[in-house]
């Protein structure tokens, strides 16, 4: 027996955690046909925003790859609210964004944006492979350290 995306969560001891609504005039997911794209995710813990800083200036690097693990989790819940908690309807991850408010000097953006993708794929297997793109910012909303989106194939 094929076990689902949530026998998956549980065995890997991931706690979803609680969608928050959004903070500016913009929706957290839409579905267009069979894809469903989900809004850029700060990481926050507990509806409070986390991981304030600029990495390479008052961040480190493994920091800002833990807040990009927290907006990984905030995306998949984000994912699992529009699916009506059934995430075996993902038929697989096209597309991750990650943004680094980093010093201009700074050239670890992929390995702080991995932070994300190792969540994407740990849950959701090959399904979770995907596209990305890893960029450097000069700041971003509530002057976090990292945002996420990204895109799901999924099954009608």
């Amino acid at each position: 027996m094929k076990k689902s995306v949530h026998d998956r969560i549980n065995e890997l001891g991931i706690v979803l955690p609680a969608v928050t609504a959004p903070t500016a005039t913009y929706i957290p997911t839409k579905i267009l046909g069979s894809m469903l794209y989900v809004s850029g995710q700060v990481p926050k813990v507990d509806g409070q925003v986390r991981f304030v800083g600029k990495v390479g200036e008052t961040m480190s690097a493994e920091e800002a790859k833990q807040a990009a693990r927290v907006c990984a989790m905030n995306i998949v819940a984000q994912l699992n609210h529009a699916l009506g908690g059934n995430l075996d309807r993902v038929v697989g991850c096209s597309r991750v964004r990650g943004f680094v408010n980093a010093v201009p000097d700074f050239g670890g953006h992929a390995a702080v944006i991995n932070g994300a993708s190792d969540v994407i794929v740990e849950i959701f297997g090959e399904r979770g492979r995907h596209t990305r793109t890893a960029i450097g910012v000069g700041s971003l909303p509530h002057g976090v350290a990292v945002e996420v989106d990204a895109d799901f194939e999924i099954a009608n």
